[in-house]
C-alpha cells in the first residue's frame, strides 16, 4: 500500500499567562514492560525536557528559538483553526477515499502544537485551544473504517496523548471532558492499534505501538503498555537489519512469511542485507522515516517511563540513521542496493534518534549529525512526527 510521502511545514512568535501543575538497565522482553508507576508528562516528552526547551526559548538561544518561531507561525498554532470532526473517519489506501483522514491528523498535530506553546509560553490561550480541538473530536468520533484504519489510527494515535498529556499534568486551568477525551482514546483508538499489524509493511505496525504506548501512558493501562511493547520489541529486529541477525533479516513475528523468497519480496526485492537496512528501504525512504521514527518514539517513551531501552537498541538505531543518512545526503547508491536507485525523501525523522545517540550516548554518528543539522528547524509532516528540533535538540534530560 502506498501514501503520500511526508510533506514540510513551515514557521513562528511567543506569549505569556496561567499556571503550572506542581511539579535502568534493560531488561528482557517481559510481560511486565510497564513501570510500578507510570511518569506523567510522559509521552514522547517528559517534564524536565520541556523545562529545558521552554529555558533556551526564554534566552532566544538556536535551534530552539527558531524552531519554536516556526512552531508558532505554522497553520497549527492558530488560534482561530476550526475542527473538523467527524463522527466516522473513513480512510482507504493512500487515504482514498479521504473521508476525515487529513483533517483528523492535522487537528491532532494542531493539539499538540497548541499544548506545547502552552507549556512554553505559560499562555492559558493555547491550553485552552488544544482543549477545544480534543474536546471537539472525543465529542463525535466513533469509528475509523476502510482498509487504512489501523494506520490512521496509528498516525492520529500517535498525537493525541502527546497533546493529552501535556494539558492533563500541567495546566490548571480546568479540562471538563478529559475523562470523554480518555474514553475516546481507549475505546475509539487502542483497540485499532494495539493488536498491531504483522503482514503489513513495518512501519505500520511500529507508527500502531508508538500510538499504542503514547495511549497505554496516558491511560495508566499496564496490560495495553506490556502487550505493545512486546509487539515492538519483536518487531524491531524483523525492521532494522544488523549483521549480527545472521545472513538474513528475521522473519516479521505473528505473519505466514517464512521462506527466503518470500523474505526478500517483502523487503522490495532486496537480497544483500547489511547493517542499517530496513524492510522499507527499497520502498522509499518515506516510508522508511516513518518507521523509523516511530520506533525511536517508543524507545524515547520507555525512558522516560524508567526503562531504556537505547543501550539494547543503539546498534540497531545507528546502522540505521547512519545507513540512509547517508544516501539522503546525496551519497551515490551501489548497484546491489535497490537496483542502484533509492527514493531519498526521508522527513523530519532523525532528530530524537540523533539525541538520544550522538549527544546523550555520545557515539559518532557523521552522517546523521549532518542531515540533522541541516535540516533544522525540522517541521511537521502533516502525519505524526512535529517540532522535533524544538523538543529533542541537544536536549541532555
Amino acid at each position: 500500500m502506498r501514501f503520500g510521502p511526508p510533506a514540510g511545514l513551515a514557521a513562528l512568535a511567543l506569549g505569556l499567562a496561567a499556571t503550572l501543575v506542581p511539579a535502568p538497565t534493560i531488561a528482557a522482553p517481559s510481560a511486565q514492560a510497564a513501570p510500578a508507576q507510570f511518569t506523567h508528562p510522559g509521552v514522547l516528552s517528559s517534564r524536565a525536557q520541556l523545562d529545558f526547551v521552554r529555558a533556551k526559548v526564554q534566552a532566544g538561544e538556536q535551534p530552539w528559538k527558531a524552531a519554536f518561531d516556526q512552531m508558532l507561525a505554522s497553520e497549527y498554532a492558530s488560534l482561530s483553526r476550526t475542527p473538523k470532526p467527524r463522527a466516522i473517519v473513513e480512510c482507504g489506501s493512500s487515504s482514498n477515499p479521504n473521508h476525515g483522514c487529513t483533517d483528523e491528523r492535522q487537528d491532532a498535530v494542531a493539539a499538540y502544537t497548541q499544548a506545547l506553546a502552552w507549556y512554553i509560553t505559560r499562555d492559558a490561550k493555547y491550553a485552552k485551544k488544544s482543549i477545544q480541538l480534543m474536546d471537539a473530536w472525543s465529542g463525535v468520533i466513533k469509528d475509523h473504517t476502510n482498509s487504512n484504519a489501523p494506520l490512521q489510527s496509528g498516525w492520529s494515535g500517535s498525537t493525541w496523548p502527546r497533546a493529552a498529556e501535556l494539558i492533563k499534568h500541567t495546566y490548571t486551568g480546568g479540562w471538563p471532558h478529559q475523562g470523554r477525551f480518555a474514553t475516546m482514546l481507549r475505546n475509539v483508538y487502542l483497540p485499532e492499534v494495539v493488536n498491531g499489524a504483522p503482514r503489513k509493511n513495518g512501519n505500520w505496525e511500529l507508527i500502531m505501538m508508538d500510538a499504542a504506548i503514547g495511549i497505554s501512558v496516558h491511560l495508566d493501562d499496564k496490560a495495553s503498555y506490556d502487550k505493545a511493547m512486546g509487539i515492538y520489541l519483536g518487531r524491531l529486529p524483523a525492521y532494522l537489519h544488523l549483521k549480527s541477525d545472521g545472513a538474513q533479516p528475521k522473519y516479521p513475528p505473528r505473519s505466514s512469511i517464512d521462506t527466503r523468497s518470500e523474505l526478500i519480496t517483502y523487503w522490495h526485492g532486496q537480497d544483500t542485507f547489511v547493517d542499517g537496512l530496513a524492510q522499507e528501504t527499497c520502498r522509499d525512504f518515506g516510508h522508511t522515516g516513518w518507521g523509523i521514527a516511530a520506533a525511536l518514539h517508543v524507545a524515547e517513551t520507555s525512558r522516560i517511563q524508567g526503562r531504556d531501552l537505547y543501550p539494547e537498541l543503539k546498534d540497531r538505531f545507528r546502522h540505521a540513521l547512519g545507513f540512509h543518512a547517508r544516501y539522503a545526503l546525496g551519497e551515490a547508491v551501489p548497484s546491489w542496493l535497490c537496483g542502484g536507485t533509492v527514493t531519498r525523501s526521508l522527513g523530519p525523522t532523525t532528530e530524537v534518534g540523533y539525541n538520544a545517540l550522538g549527544n546523550r550516548l555520545g557515539i559518532p554518528m557523521e552522517k546523521t549529525r549532518q542531515l540533522t543539522e541541516s535540516r533544522r528547524p525540522a517541521g511537521a509532516d502533516n502525519y505524526f512526527v512535529a517540532w522535533e528540533t524544538l523538543t529533542h535538540a541537544k536536549n541532555p534530560n
